[in-house]
C-alpha cells in the first residue's frame, strides 16, 4: 500500500522514507501515521518559538540541542529540506561551519548563521506543513 505514493511532494519529502511510515497505518486508515505527522508539526512548531528565545538569548549550545532534536524526527519522517537546515543549526551552535568539519569561533556569526537556517527551516516546515494537510485532505 505505501510504496504507491501518488503524491506529489515535491523535493520536501523523501518518498521512501515516509512511505516507512505509512507502512505502520492499518489498511485503508491513515489515524496512525496522521498522529505521528501532525505531532511533529506542533512540536516542530514549539521548538521554533524555544530556538527564537534561544538566539535572543545568544545560546548557542541550546540551539545545538534544539536543532538535534528537530532534525532526527524530522529525518525519521522524511523531510529532507527541514532535516538539513536543522542540522546545519546544531553544527553552528557547536561552533562549527554548516557541515560540522570546520571550527567557527565567531559567536556572533554562528547566530547570524543559525537565524538565516532557522528562516529557511520554517518555509521548509510551512511548505511540510501544506503538503500534509493536503495529503491527509485536512485543507
Amino acid at each position: 500500500m505505501a510504496d504507491e505514493i501518488d503524491f506529489d511532494f515535491g523535493d520536501q519529502v523523501d518518498k521512501a522514507t515516509f512511505a516507512q511510515i505509512l507502512d505502520m497505518d492499518e489498511e485503508e486508515d491513515r489515524d496512525f501515521s496522521k498522529s505521528i505527522v501532525f505531532g511533529f508539526l506542533e512540536q516542530a512548531d514549539q521548538t521554533f518559538d524555544k530556538m527564537d528565545a534561544e538566539i535572543k538569548a545568544k545560546n548557542l549550545d541550546e540551539l545545538s540541542k534544539l536543532g538535534h532534536f528537530l532534525k532526527g524526527s524530522s529525518a525519521t519522517l522524511g523531510f529532507v529540506k527541514v532535516r538539513d537546515e536543522c542540522e546545519k543549526i546544531q553544527h553552528y551552535g557547536h561552533k562549527k561551519n554548516e557541515t560540522g568539519e570546520v571550527d567557527e569561533p565567531d559567536e556572533d556569526k554562528c547566530l547570524r548563521l543559525i537565524n538565516d537556517s532557522l528562516s529557511k527551516c520554517k518555509t521548509a516546515y510551512n511548505a511540510v506543513n501544506e503538503l500534509m494537510k493536503q495529503y491527509y485532505a485536512e485543507s
